[in-house]
């Protein structure tokens, strides 16, 4: 009978040199089937041929009983996976144990908001170097997506007036923006007053550094050519905003987006209301940000209460 060492040895060499799989390829497959090894071990097995899917699932949700993480516990799971079939292949066993088994999923990654004195930093920010078309725009932009949690497609497809092939407007009067969203569904949300200042003073001098030839004069926002601003366009300038501002995480416009829920959810509690704010078709969209809310009163706990305070060692 064929040790697992020497079973092991001839199946690296197969990836290394059949596969031509990358060195450091081949030496995460080692370090998956030594630990396949050392466990098939502990359990009393003397082959590796002899492991079958209750043993695999059990060394499974003992790694994620431990704290391995699912997307390490599916690397782990792939190694092996690829092991099996080639045993499997070789005539060795008669199926792929781990045929039907998968990783437990990974949790969403909670969505990066600013907090609040950011967030109003990153609003109030006035570069002294900057061309003041450019701040006044730029100022403008920030303060809507903040304001009314406006997606970047949502904000880049707004126009000057409404009309009847417009994606979107903003209704100055009313305060209110009226959106093209995903699944081409319209919405109308508030816009604040601070919001509304700063696209009046960009709406008094956006005319002023376009040329008579401007390709778009229709949309609200567009560069010093005339056309209408990329998503891309939007996202570089508020990176270097970001940074001009001394802000800590790389900004992008959802992460105001991602602001603005948590903010008015910390302030209202208002699950609803914040999901029709934001457009999203389902409920559970939007509970992510409860979340983020329990963050936030779990940190202002830790801070307050005498009783969750570390003692000083």
């Amino acid at each position: 009978m064929t040790s697992d060492s020497a079973l092991i040895e001839r199946y690296l060499s197969h990836v290394r040199f059949e596969k031509r799989l990358a060195a450091r390829t081949v030496a995460l497959y080692t370090e998956d089937l030594n630990k396949l090894t050392e466990l098939a071990k502990k359990a009393g097995l003397t082959d590796l041929t002899l492991i079958d899917t209750p043993h695999l699932r059990r060394w499974m949700a003992q790694m994620h009983a431990s704290g391995r993480s699912p997307r390490g516990i599916a690397l782990i799971l792939s190694g092996w996976r690829g092991f099996f079939n080639w045993l499997g292949k070789e005539g060795l066993i008669t199926a792929n144990p781990l045929s039907g088994l998968r990783a437990p999923k990974a949790s969403k990654p909670l969505p990066k908001a600013l907090n609040v004195d950011d967030a109003v930093q990153l609003a109030q920010h006035r570069p002294a170097d900057t061309d003041p078309w450019l701040q006044a725009r730029d100022t403008a932009m920030v303060e809507l997506l903040y304001s009314s949690g406006l997606r970047v497609g949502e904000l880049i497809g707004l126009d000057v007036q409404a009309s009847s092939h417009a994606k979107g407007w903003i209704d100055v009067s009313s305060g209110e923006a009226h959106v093209f969203g995903k699944g081409a569904k319209r919405r109308s949300v508030p816009v604040g007053q601070q919001a509304l200042s700063a696209l009046q003073a960009w709406l008094a001098i956006r005319a002023t550094g376009l040329s008579a030839s401007a390709v778009e004069p229709h949309a609200m926002f567009v560069g010093q050519r005339g056309t209408r601003l990329s998503a891309q366009a939007v996202w570089q300038r508020l990176r270097l905003r970001g940074l001009q501002a001394g802000i800590a995480s790389p900004v992008h416009p959802h992460m105001l987006r991602h602001s603005f829920a948590s903010h008015v959810l910390q302030s209202s509690g208002d699950l609803r209301g914040v999901q029709e704010l934001l457009g999203h078709a389902n409920i559970s969209t939007t509970q992510v940000y409860t979340r983020l809310d329990y963050q936030h009163l779990a940190k202002t706990y830790d801070a307050a209460h005498p009783r969750a305070r570390k003692k000083a060692s």
